[in-house]
């Protein structure tokens, strides 16, 4: 045979060798030598999902968004009716009946609303308390329009300065939950307290409501506080923010395009005082940093002194 003959010869058995290969590639009955699995791959553009069902072997797919709705298309596209956090499910099925699932977490135009309360798929809201770690942006401030640094107090604030400083420790432990549907709810755990102003106590209860008045040299104390049931909130992205400040010679303090919590009857966060109103400076999935603003001196009965800067963080 000569090389001509024989180059030919090769060439026809591999030809022959790659369409027999490209057969068992193409059978979707798992006879073949590639096994049976599935994965997931998806873009993201806003609310707007591409999913694609990467299988081997499979013969139909099934989807769960994650929001009550279903695909049974192999390569989906779908649109989220909200922002939020969302767990995505493939189900493949073989022919032989087998199936393979696979979940991928979705984190979908995450606004600060959706930080704050977990989204809409958070039936259990989202909950939140007092860091006891330490920041460098935790301080005692006046109320001022600057929120200067109060001079007699350890700024910025050592870790645990609520607990090992001032014998406070239980205030880390009360919990603040929102709810993506503007509920709101509030545990002050078993001492039935709350984080509180020492003049507020002492002008409402006459004193009788402090449970632990340790901070009183900071005006601070905790004191009975029944949280209120069926509470709402208010978020407002972009407020123009208000307050008495007994520190700015108008008698007002203001702070223009903040984004503010306000609650309803009694409710607050943070810290209970006159003013329960607060700024939010900074949020993120873990953490949140709140201006909360106290009322510390006997010559300006309600009126606000003081600002107090504080890291929450949210409770896995």
């Amino acid at each position: 045979m000569t090389k001509k003959n024989l180059i030919l010869l090769y060439g026809i058995l591999f030809s022959m060798m790659l369409s027999l290969s490209s057969c068992s590639s193409d059978d979707s009955s798992g006879s073949n030598d590639i096994p049976f699995s599935a994965d997931i791959f998806q873009s993201v553009v806003g609310k707007k999902v591409a999913f694609q069902g990467l299988t081997n072997n499979a013969v139909s797919w099934t989807w769960d968004f994650g929001d009550g709705t279903t695909s049974s298309e192999k390569n989906p596209v779908h649109v989220y009716s909200e922002g939020g956090y969302y767990t995505a499910k493939l189900t493949a099925t073989s022919a032989d009946g087998s199936s393979i699932s696979k979940e991928v977490k979705l984190a979908l135009d995450i606004t600060p609303y959706v930080l704050l309360t977990g989204g809409a798929t958070a039936e259990s809201g989202k909950t939140w308390r007092i860091s006891s770690g330490s920041s460098a942006n935790d301080y005692f401030a006046y109320a001022n329009a600057e929120l200067t640094p109060f001079p007699g107090a350890p700024n910025p604030l050592p870790a645990g300065i609520f607990g090992s400083g001032l014998g406070m420790g239980e205030i880390y432990e009360d919990e603040f939950t929102f709810y993506y549907d503007g509920g709101y709810a509030h545990d002050v755990k078993a001492d039935g307290a709350a984080f509180s102003g020492y003049l507020y106590q002492y002008v409402t209860t006459g004193g009788a409501g402090i449970v632990n008045g340790g901070g009183v040299d900071f005006g601070l104390c905790t004191g009975v506080f029944t949280p209120e049931l069926d509470a709402t909130f208010t978020y407002v992205e972009s407020d123009n923010f208000e307050t008495s400040s007994a520190i700015e010679p108008s008698g007002k303090v203001s702070f223009n395009g903040v984004s503010t919590l306000s609650f309803s009857g009694s409710e607050f966060i943070g810290l209970l005082d006159f003013e329960r109103r607060v700024i939010i400076q900074n949020i993120t999935d873990k953490s949140m940093r709140l201006v909360m603003f106290l009322a510390a001196s006997q010559d300006a009965i309600g009126v606000n002194t003081n600002a107090v800067i504080l890291t929450f963080e949210a409770v896995e």
